[in-house]
């Protein structure tokens, strides 16, 4: 065997147990919890269509554009400078008033759940399953619950 294909099998050998360890590592990285309110995704479309929710999709403007908006949803990308008064406009200041939050998969609403009960909301609720479903369940989309398009 000459140097040269020894060198490019421990090469190789080191990607792929890179890519596995990399692969794993994301499996068990810890998913922000939430100790607070959750709701399903049909809790979350019945209570936002009744009132009792102010109901906040968190995700990127594309995500919108790929998926549409849960009905009913305000769209308010978590990323903006202003969310804080975003989110302020569409409770009028009162940081007791029910919301909602929505991403892809319940991570970054859990994040963000926890952020803003830490900056003093006092009735933020988690929807873990998020759009595209999670560990919590199937998310909004196949639960085949409305969509809104995205209007930019």
């Amino acid at each position: 065997m000459s140097q040269k294909n020894l060198s490019r099998r421990a090469v190789i050998g080191a990607g792929v147990t890179s890519a596995l360890a990399i692969g794993v590592g994301w499996a068990m990285w810890p998913r922000p919890g939430f100790d607070g309110s959750e709701l399903s995704v049909s809790q979350a479309y019945e209570a936002a269509q009744a009132g009792k929710i102010i109901l906040v999709d968190i995700r990127r403007p594309e995500e919108w554009e790929s998926t549409g908006i849960a009905e009913g949803a305000h769209p308010v990308d978590m990323r903006r400078r202003d969310f804080v008064a975003a989110l302020d406009a569409l409770t009028d200041g009162e940081k007791t008033a029910p919301i909602a939050l929505i991403c892809a998969r319940g991570v970054r609403s859990a994040w963000l759940s926890n952020r803003l009960t830490e900056a003093g909301y006092t009735n933020i609720v988690n929807v873990p399953e998020g759009m595209l479903g999670s560990n919590a369940g199937p998310g909004w989309i196949d639960s085949k619950l409305p969509l809104q398009d995205y209007a930019g």
